[in-house]
């Protein structure tokens, strides 16, 4: 599994777009205890590590979009990269410190990285899961 983050074209270029491998080493967090744990309580993690959360989508009778998702960084020793997405959209990117950052955005993906590996990430970019589909399958 990897996470892939792919830029649109440039207009007037003759360059299409431009992917760049954000992770290689990709953990899953598909129950309610691991999503709320997140990354808390570690002491690091790889530099090609994202942790991916496939989150409810939050739709409702009256609402089809994705619900608010709320990270935080209690309890956590380093700072990191947060991708919120919808989809394989990007709504938000923000780095959190450790201990006092968090941030929030509509989102049915939340992905958490490393800090400076989203650097080149911008709202609107697409980011995709390669091989979550398998790897959900699996279990």
């Amino acid at each position: 599994m990897r996470v892939v983050h792919r830029t649109d074209e440039v207009i007037g270029s003759d360059d299409g777009p431009d992917e760049q491998v954000l992770a290689e080493t990709v953990e899953v967090a598909d129950s309610t205890l691991s999503q709320a744990k997140g990354l808390m309580f570690r002491a690091s993690v790889p530099e090609d590590f994202a942790l991916v959360m496939e989150l409810d989508d939050g739709g409702g009778l009256l609402s089809s979009s994705p619900s608010r998702q709320f990270v935080h960084m209690l309890f956590m020793r380093f700072p990191i990269d947060v991708l919120w997405l919808q989809g394989e959209r990007v709504v938000k990117r923000a780095r959190l410190s450790p201990w006092t950052g968090y941030g929030v955005a509509k989102a049915d993906r939340i992905i958490e990285l490393p800090a400076g590996a989203a650097e080149g990430v911008s709202v609107d970019d697409t980011v995709r899961v390669d091989g979550l589909d398998d790897a959900e399958g699996e279990g």
